[in-house]
């Protein structure tokens, strides 16, 4: 496999943080995202400490400034972008109903969880070349197909919207030979996911390190453990 320069955004914990350590583990050059510079920082510690050579870029995906001061740092480093992972999303403990919870619960989950990576893939696009990836974190929770409601009702309406914009990129960006594809890592046992989900974080990362280094893709898809599933 020819090594691939690749950002994953929200990195320093859960399922971002183990994609990251698969896909260095594979001798590609890891680009780490975090929100809080310290949390980063600890996190690519603990990865270089394994002998894994991660690099962190501070990045708060909610602020069109940070992704912008991103860029400006990533350019002095690198010439290009083969994968971008668009994982850093939140789920807010108030998200609780659509019909009385507050409108700004409803705002910061969409600012981040479809904003967010729409802003990563508008500032970042120059330096992804033909044949490059993106891959966007969305969920079941954000399924048209299966039934719908009973858990964060903001967090899946956002999902569905990411899998909408993941489509419409993919339409766009199939003349430059971009493929962008979207992927649910299933129910696992993270920060956000609890403790009583049945999958650890190494089984939730493994379809996106497939769709990172596998050698033959479509794009506009939706994947779940390797496989197509319904929008």
């Amino acid at each position: 496999m020819n090594p691939k320069t690749i950002l994953v955004t929200g990195a320093n914990k859960g399922i971002g943080f183990e994609v990251v350590r698969q896909l260095a583990a594979l001798g590609n050059q890891v680009i780490a995202t975090a929100r809080d510079p310290l949390k980063g920082e600890a996190a690519v510690a603990n990865l270089k400490a394994e002998g894994l050579d991660v690099s962190l870029l501070q990045l708060d995906v909610s602020i069109e400034a940070s992704i912008q001061q991103a860029v400006q740092k990533f350019q002095n480093t690198y010439h290009k972008l083969d994968v971008l992972i668009n994982n850093a999303a939140v789920l807010l403990r108030e998200d609780q109903s659509i019909v009385t919870g507050t409108a700004e619960v409803f705002h910061k989950t969409m600012r981040t969880n479809v904003f967010g990576p729409l802003q990563m893939v508008r500032h970042f696009r120059p330096f992804i070349p033909p044949g490059g990836r993106i891959i966007n974190t969305s969920s079941g929770g954000g399924s048209m197909t299966d039934p719908v409601g009973g858990w964060s009702p903001a967090y899946c309406i956002s999902k569905s919207a990411l899998n909408a914009l993941t489509r419409h990129l993919a339409y766009e960006l199939a003349t430059q030979k971009i493929s962008v594809n979207a992927y649910c890592p299933g129910w696992v046992r993270t920060e956000m996911g609890g403790r009583s989900a049945p999958r650890t974080v190494a089984q939730g990362a493994d379809t996106a390190v497939w769709l990172a280094t596998s050698a033959n893709l479509p794009t506009g898809r939706f994947f779940r453990d390797r496989k197509e599933i319904p929008w």
